[in-house]
């Protein structure tokens, strides 16, 4: 049987020229399929904001008073200091957020209630800066879970330089 008889017969058998017709066109559907797709996430609501500078970052090291659990925290490619008692008044808290000179990451707290919720967040502080308050949207009670999550960012890129949570309580006597 030739090809002209099987083609007649119902077509069993494609010729060369034929599958690749066949072939270029799949090959031009997925390539508009994909094009389509990048261009659709390339819209503004999808674009990366970076997170502006704290304006209330001071340069120098705190004096924190005592009994507020301050102390460095070693995150092994990046070091931090904050205070793990975490007691809010008048819509803010004292964190005393604090990024050694010698860090290279920029740093941004961001505080959590115990459903992932954001409360409240610092902007950005270079290396050499603290924030001593951040800011609430929402106040946790007295009790309550919360999650201080420390952000280091590369300074100009914006890249991750890891993330480290720290799971306090509400102390609402604190000194």
């Amino acid at each position: 049987m030739t090809c002209t008889e099987q083609e007649k017969e119902g077509g069993r058998r494609l010729s060369g020229w034929r599958l690749f017709v066949l072939a270029a066109a799949l090959c031009a559907v997925c390539l508009g399929g994909m094009l389509l797709a990048l261009r659709r996430g390339d819209g503004q609501e999808n674009a990366f904001v970076p997170p502006p500078f704290d304006d209330n970052a001071q340069t120098g090291t705190p004096e924190v008073p005592e009994g507020l659990g301050w102390e460095e925290l070693d995150a092994e490619s990046y070091k931090f200091s904050v205070c793990g008692v975490f007691a809010p008044e008048d819509g803010k808290a004292d964190v005393w957020l604090t990024d050694p000179a010698d860090s290279g990451v920029w740093l941004k707290l961001r505080v959590l209630d115990g459903n992932g919720t954001v409360l409240g967040q610092t902007g950005l502080i270079r290396p050499g800066e603290y924030v001593q308050s951040v800011a609430l949207d929402i106040t946790p009670d007295d009790g309550d879970s919360v999650i201080l999550k420390v952000m280091a960012y590369e300074p100009q890129t914006y890249y991750s330089a890891g993330v480290v949570s720290l799971n306090t309580t509400v102390k609402g006597d604190a000194p």
